[in-house]
């Protein structure tokens, strides 16, 4: 087993139309795309309403990705379907279901997203992302979370997915969501079932203290997409003011983290750590660049990027072990 393709998540390259994105895929040797189909990542280059409804585009699609060998690693949707404002979640959830709809016409087993976060009641108009066991609030309002959200729109999508012949839904561990970490994805995926997994990015578990090698071990098979995205930890912020930071994303210079991409959070000895370690739980699939480096401009940063993943996937079968 390896890791040997290297993808894009395509919203990097929204200053182009569907054909020049792909051929800026292929001019820089990569394998996959992982398109957005709305919500959070847009649609500009996977429109489901467009593709869903006129076959003669949905072929045209189709052909631009086979003549450039090119295949889809996975459709993302990233939104919100848990959102207590009634119109959004409706809004994000049909997104949702379209980008699984699109899928089964194209032949792609995963969708990207994330799980949501609810209110702490019916009657909220925010998201309410629960992080603390005390007062006992938190906790009250945090099961209700579970138990009459969380749980059931998510076995209700499951098999929705399965239905259309989506086996994997990979959710990214984001704060602000409630499946931030590999406990709280985990418990999701005990109460929904095997459809359930992780579109790892080891970017979001750093500044959270997470050690991704740790968080790979302890999900395993339950990894299903990959996102290749690095993060800084400013010491001299953080060790301040910690690392819950509700500062803007741009304000580089006051926040106690930022992304930045492969190598420039963490260097060559961590990122060969993490490929052998997806080799090690059986990951064989894309890894995907998300770019989201406020320090570099696109053009050098994803040239950078590639030619650093380069160096570390690993491509080739390992050979029978002779030595053992």
């Amino acid at each position: 087993m390896s890791t040997r393709q290297l993808g894009v998540f395509t919203p990097v390259f929204y200053d182009r139309d569907f054909e020049a994105m792909l051929d800026t895929v292929k001019e820089m040797g990569l394998d996959a795309i992982e398109p957005g189909t709305g919500n959070y990542a847009g649609n500009k280059h996977c429109n489901p309403d467009e593709l869903l409804e006129d076959e003669a585009k949905l072929n045209s699609f189709k052909r631009a990705l086979e003549d450039r060998g090119v295949i889809i690693s996975a459709l993302s949707c990233h939104g919100n379907p848990l959102h207590p404002d009634g119109s959004i979640a409706k809004a994000h959830d049909e997104v949702t279901r379209k980008a699984i709809g699109l899928a089964e016409k194209l032949g792609v087993d995963t969708i990207t997203c994330f799980s949501g976060c609810p209110g702490a009641s019916d009657t909220d108009k925010y998201p309410n992302w629960i992080t603390c066991a005390w007062p006992d609030d938190y906790p009250a309002a945090l099961k209700w979370q579970w138990e009459e959200k969380v749980i059931p729109y998510w076995r209700e999508i499951a098999k929705f997915a399965s239905d259309h012949g989506v086996t994997k839904i990979a959710l990214e561990m984001h704060p602000g969501f409630v499946a931030y970490n590999p406990e709280s994805l985990l418990r999701l995926r005990e109460a929904v079932g095997n459809t359930i997994g992780a579109n790892f990015d080891p970017s979001h578990l750093f500044w959270q203290g997470i050690d991704p090698i740790a968080a790979l071990h302890k999900l395993g098979k339950a990894v299903y997409h990959v996102h290749a995205k690095d993060t800084k930890v400013d010491q001299y912020n953080a060790t301040v003011n910690g690392v819950l930071d509700t500062k803007s994303l741009a304000d580089i210079q006051n926040r106690s983290w930022i992304f930045r991409i492969v190598g420039y959070g963490h260097g060559l000895d961590f990122w060969k750590d993490f490929v052998s370690h997806l080799r090690k739980i059986g990951y064989d699939y894309v890894m995907s660049i998300e770019y989201e480096d406020a320090l570099m401009s696109v053009k050098e940063g994803m040239q950078k990027t590639v030619n650093f993943l380069k160096e570390v996937l690993i491509r080739e079968e390992p050979p029978q072990i002779w030595w053992a």
